[in-house]
């Protein structure tokens, strides 16, 4: 697959651990199991835009107060939401 950085072939998927701040800057959590990308021939590891999308939807929708300091990327992605969606979008 091509990087998305350096554009080179090479780079290849994997599950990563990513840390991500909250919308209101007080803390960050630790997502475990991250789908991630990793480039061989420019070292950069990265989340392709779908996932930090859905990281960062979920982080508004759901009740961040009650985030445990680090979960498991598809438990955090099944929590459940205050809202049923995305309104500012």
């Amino acid at each position: 697959m091509e990087c998305l950085w350096c554009e080179e072939e090479g780079a290849e998927t994997f599950l990563n651990t990513v840390y991500w701040e909250l919308p209101d800057g007080s803390r960050s959590i630790e997502l475990k199991n991250v789908p991630s990308v990793k480039c061989r021939a420019c070292g950069v590891d990265y989340q392709e835009e779908d996932i930090i999308e859905k990281i960062e939807t979920q982080l508004l929708l759901v009740e961040t107060k009650q985030l445990p300091s680090s979960v498991n990327y598809e438990d955090f992605i099944k929590m459940p939401r205050c809202l049923k969606k995305n309104y500012l979008k």
